[in-house]
């Protein structure tokens, strides 16, 4: 555990989205379970989640990815966990330019045994944001924890949101992720938090509805026509955000993305985010518990864009100004 998780101090704009302690948990229980469980028995065969890991299913949970693939192993992994006053600030993450990102499409979206994915059938960029070219939209898909609560795969000061996405972008020129996967900046990948709201989010109906076509593993329907767009925050609510160079977050764990995390979450109702506990892993066990712990940064430095440092600077002033309008209200 890392000592300098701290606590966020968290100022929602909009009155209908809920973050309290409960929406953002620090990763401490699962750590303290999986050391236990591996203290009684040894894991075997394929990768799973800690959530699949028993003695009676024994099978190779993320302290022993290594042995499913040894790239897991390696120093530059993901998730890792934020530590806001560390990050150094850089003039080159700019905005984003993005491209296509508006257009609608129908594609399949699959229950693959470890998430929900769907694929991009075409052509949308993201460019800029200080990426080395610009790099197109393979998939997307998500991780999450039980049944509304802690789930999110990297934590910002120690605290887990609800949940995570992850849009998968490859340099545009590869005709594969496998290829784009042995380029060390071949993969670009953009990550969202969620978080609760008071009310359900209607530009997810279609992901939500599909789910309950695709509860077993294997599992898969069309998703009705949704766009990348409709899925994200505004392109204005996307200039703060995180940087850093790190790996998959599922075997083969390749260090080869560009990762950009952004502030700013999406929110869904309590009733959304449950409905991704009602999937099945391949053996029939409820599909929670879909993250990795974070991994140690070995030395990398994470940076911030210029809007981010703005967001926590005027968090800081309005903290002053409340302190000071206290301190005024008080008599002499």
């Amino acid at each position: 555990m890392r000592s300098d998780w701290g606590k966020a101090v968290i100022v929602s704009p909009s009155f209908d989205r809920v973050r309290d302690s409960s929406s953002m948990q620090p990763l401490i229980l699962p750590a303290l379970l999986a050391s236990s469980l591996w203290t009684l028995c040894t894991g075997a065969g394929d990768w799973c989640y800690q959530s699949q890991f028993t003695c009676d299913h024994q099978c190779n949970a993320p302290e022993k990815w290594n042995i499913a693939n040894s790239n897991c192993a390696g120093r530059q992994q993901s998730p890792i966990n934020v530590v806001t006053r560390k990050t150094l600030k850089d003039e080159r993450l700019t905005p984003f330019q993005f491209d296509n990102y508006q257009q609608m499409f129908t594609g399949t979206i699959k229950n693959n045994g470890h998430s929900v994915q769907v694929g991009v059938p075409h052509l949308s960029t993201v460019s800029g944001g200080a990426l080395p070219t610009s790099y197109k939209a393979v998939q997307f898909h998500l991780h999450w924890g039980t049944n509304g609560g802690p789930g999110s795969e990297h934590t910002i000061d120690g605290e887990q949101y609800p949940m995570e996405l992850h849009i998968v972008h490859m340099k545009q020129h590869y005709h594969d992720l496998t290829t784009a996967l042995s380029d060390p900046e071949g993969v670009a990948v953009l990550g969202f938090f969620y978080e609760r709201s008071n009310s359900a989010n209607r530009k997810y109906d279609p992901i939500i509805n599909a789910l309950r076509s695709i509860k077993a593993t294997n599992g898969n329907t069309s998703l009705n026509s949704v766009s990348l767009a409709q899925l994200i925050p505004s392109e204005q609510n996307m200039t703060s955000y995180y940087r850093y160079k790190g790996s998959l977050t599922t075997p083969g764990c390749t260090e080869a993305v560009i990762w950009t995390l952004f502030e700013n979450p999406i929110p869904l109702s309590m009733d959304q985010l449950r409905a991704f506990s009602e999937l099945k892993f391949h053996d029939g066990k409820s599909m929670v518990g879909t993250f990795r712990p974070v991994q140690p940064l070995n030395g990398r430095q994470v940076f911030r864009s210029g809007a981010a440092a703005v967001t926590l600077v005027s968090s800081a002033l309005l903290l002053a100004a409340v302190t000071t309008a206290l301190g005024l209200s008080k008599p002499n």
